[in-house]
């Protein structure tokens, strides 16, 4: 097996990274949005200026695939999966990013955190048109104001993180920070659970 790389550095090599801000025909409309609006704010300012975006080939835009084309280091990407419950009748939605290396602590933690009996992952379906992103490019960017935004600590303390654009042809690479600097983020410990 080949050494894994980080993302960063693999993708300068093969495609070019270009200015996220200056490229947001590359981001789902509500990614661009979000990017946007967290550079007009004086404290993300800089963060929305390291974001980052490469155009891939669409056919590899789930992180499984990604990871294994270019020997990417699992821990530098992550994944956004989106979780539901009901409570009382209300509809209570999370997204979670956890490393490509984990699975969201769906049964324990997250059901714990949106207050639910049962909590599992949005259908497919439902995940893209609740979104506006398409499936296996959903990113925490520009979700709904009203669903838990919930972020590993381990993503949110990493100087680089991969992660969908919203679109299929593109990723995204930005500071973990800027994930954590979201509004409504919620930096969770423990959020992903490495299988054993």
């Amino acid at each position: 097996m080949s050494q894994l790389r980080e993302p960063a550095a693999v993708f300068a090599e093969l495609l070019g990274w270009q200015s996220a801000l200056e490229h947001t025909d590359l981001l789902a409309p509500p990614v661009a949005a979000a990017l946007q609006a967290l550079a007009d704010t004086p404290e993300g300012r800089n963060l929305a200026s390291a974001a980052k975006v490469v155009e891939i080939d669409p056919a590899l835009s789930d992180t499984d695939a990604l990871n294994t084309e270019y020997s990417l280091n699992p821990e530098a990407t992550g994944n956004c999966v989106l979780v539901a419950g009901k409570r009382s009748g209300e509809r209570r939605v999370a997204a979670c990013v956890v490393r490509a290396t984990d699975f969201a602590d769906v049964n324990h933690l997250v059901k714990r955190l949106i207050d639910v009996r049962k909590a599992s992952f949005l259908p497919m379906e439902q995940a893209v048109e609740m979104s506006g992103m398409a499936y296996g490019a959903i990113t925490p960017m520009g979700l709904p104001a009203d669903w838990r935004l919930l972020i590993d600590g381990q993503v949110a303390a990493r100087d680089t993180m991969l992660i969908g654009s919203g679109v299929r042809h593109s990723k995204l690479l930005v500071p973990g920070a800027l994930l954590a600097a979201l509004p409504g983020a919620e930096v969770i410990e423990n959020l992903g659970i490495t299988p054993a």
